[in-house]
């Protein structure tokens, strides 16, 4: 015969459990205001900062400047060389990583052996966990100088080097 609950003791077990849980509501619905005021303060911010901003600079000559110089006299502010850099970048990086990528995931899916399959999938996944600003310390102290061997004219600051990094950070994916 199996034990059971006396009838007194269950009202009390209830009550400690919606305790608990109300406990744990509270402090997730806390944790969402404070996460949501925050979110609010970081736009507040930045509405703030970009209207004392554009009040100094043109709207049109931020968006459609050629010239990003905010360090020289005259400042200039053009975002347009960034979006395009940005772009080259991204073309470059889906350029070496969609074949790659797909070369690597076919290999694994159907010739890898089990064995090379263990080996490489972590190193892999690892890649998808290291910092961007890791990646970023890499292309300027590794890729670089291999690309300045290749080609002696390469700068320091070179779309090569960011899109062979993207395209390394993006494998995983």
């Amino acid at each position: 015969m199996e034990a059971r609950t006396p009838v007194t003791a269950l009202p009390s077990k209830l009550r400690a459990r919606k305790f608990r849980e109300a406990t744990i509501g509270g402090l997730l619905g806390t944790a969402a205001a404070v996460a949501l005021f925050a979110m609010l303060g970081i736009l507040v911010v930045l509405g703030m900062e970009s209207l004392t901003f554009f009040k100094e600079v043109s709207f049109w000559s931020f968006i459609f400047g050629t010239t990003w110089e905010p360090l020289l006299d005259p400042k200039h502010f053009g975002v347009l060389p960034l979006v395009a850099g940005t772009f080259l970048i991204v073309i470059g990086a889906a350029a070496l990583a969609l074949p790659f990528g797909l070369l690597c995931a076919v290999y694994l899916a159907e010739y890898a052996s089990v064995r090379t399959r263990d080996i490489i999938k972590p190193v892999l996944e690892v890649l998808s966990g290291i910092p961007t600003v890791v990646y970023g310390y890499f292309a300027l102290v590794t890729v670089t100088p291999a690309l300045k061997v290749i080609l002696p004219q390469t700068e320091v600051f070179n779309a090569a080097a960011g899109a062979i990094v993207v395209a390394i950070m993006i494998l995983p994916i």
